[in-house]
């Protein structure tokens, strides 16, 4: 018991960045599964997703024009909400462009489209670095879910708790939006079979385009909620898409809920890895992988293989 009450804080820690890993997988796979392209700018939208939250949330993040000083005059949680629903927006538009430069990849080697995603990365990259600089950057939160609570004589964050119960929220909006909704019926389709989409009279290129929008879209709003706990910087999207690839593997590719269970089991191990040997934690959601994998070579819920017996 008294271990399980050390371990309180580590636990939390753990189950938020699972939630927030899982969403960013949630969008990676969406894309790869009707695309069948490996976006490897996603990290980089998710990095664009925080700053761009940064420069709406305060007047030193970026937008520097005189005309919007009125807005930032309005209290700091309009303008996080403002953020929380205009980012993902601009970075879903964002993806739609990068969506039009894939076209002439489909069809062709699956080389072609990873080398144009990588170059993506490399210019948004750069891009963030000429607008906001080289340097870290915060994004600073409502007073209402800053500070701890205290239970069991251990202090918890109060900003765990919001970005648990945001990230469920998205989860369970995005699993709808899935299964209760015409698009969703067509996104689902379209990663099974896009050419049978496309034989019933489906606007593919359309489908393509809203799938690419939405996927950046939630990486958009991992980055943001992400950015209080990781902080901000040109490279953080690296450190979300790895773990997010693992994720994606761990739970079975296509597997939506094995992509939920995988990202709590990799956020859990994690922090609960950091309890104990901090230097180990990253280390070991690639340990993990390799145990489930070599056990299950399709993941925790991914579909049999032909191939297997």
């Amino acid at each position: 018991m008294d271990l399980l009450i050390t371990l309180g804080p580590h636990l939390l820690n753990g189950v938020a960045l699972g939630l927030l890993f899982a969403l960013v997988a949630l969008g990676f796979m969406l894309i790869i599964g009707v695309m069948e392209v490996i976006n490897l700018a996603h990290g980089s939208l998710f990095a664009l997703g925080a700053y761009v939250a940064v420069a709406l949330v305060t007047p030193e993040g970026g937008l520097r024009l005189a005309a919007l000083a009125p807005y930032f005059a309005f209290p700091l949680p309009a303008r996080f909400v403002v953020a929380l629903v205009v980012a993902p927006i601009v970075v879903g538009g964002v993806g739609m462009v990068l969506e039009v430069c894939l076209r002439r990849t489909y069809g062709r080697d699956p080389l072609y489209g990873l080398l144009l995603t990588f170059g993506a990365a490399l210019v948004l990259e750069e891009l963030i670095r000429l607008v906001w600089g080289p340097t870290e950057r915060f994004l600073p939160v409502p007073a209402a879910i800053t500070g701890g609570i205290t239970l069991g004589g251990l202090v918890y964050s109060v900003y765990r708790f919001f970005a648990s119960a945001f990230a469920v929220g998205m989860i369970v909006l995005l699993w709808l939006f899935l299964q209760r909704t015409r698009y969703g019926a067509l996104i689902k389709a379209g990663a099974h079979d896009s050419e049978m989409v496309r034989a019933l009279g489906v606007n593919l290129t359309r489908l393509r385009l809203l799938v690419f929008a939405l996927g950046t879209a939630l990486a958009a709003v991992a980055g943001i909620v992400m950015a209080p706990i990781w902080g901000v910087r040109p490279h953080v999207g690296v450190d979300a898409v790895v773990p997010a690839f693992v994720v994606i593997v761990l739970g079975g590719v296509g597997s939506f809920w094995g992509a939920v269970l995988a990202g709590l089991l990799v956020g859990m191990v994690v922090g609960i890895t950091g309890a104990f040997a901090t230097a180990w934690s990253l280390v070991s959601m690639y340990v993990l992988l390799i145990l489930v994998v070599t056990v299950r070579g399709r993941g925790l819920l991914g579909k049999k293989s032909v191939l297997e017996r």
